[in-house]
């Protein structure tokens, strides 16, 4: 699992994705998740404004990505 710090309240699901470079772009982050690609705590998510918070965990890529 990897963590990842965020300096404000929170960001959205395609922003973290880029930050973490799970993807190279917005354009795929925004594909990736519209497919069903992309769990958020365990569900899937679909929508890339997601907000994220701490002890979020997202994952993608067989990776779990967790923010602090």
């Amino acid at each position: 699992m990897e963590k990842f710090k965020i300096k404000d309240e929170y960001i959205t699901l395609g922003q973290f994705l880029k930050y973490c470079n799970a993807v190279s772009s917005g354009v795929e982050a925004k594909v990736v998740i519209l497919e069903g690609y992309v769990s958020v705590n365990g569900e899937v998510e679909k929508r890339r404004g997601k907000k994220l918070r701490s002890n979020d965990q997202i994952e993608f890529g067989n990776k779990i990505y967790c923010i602090e």
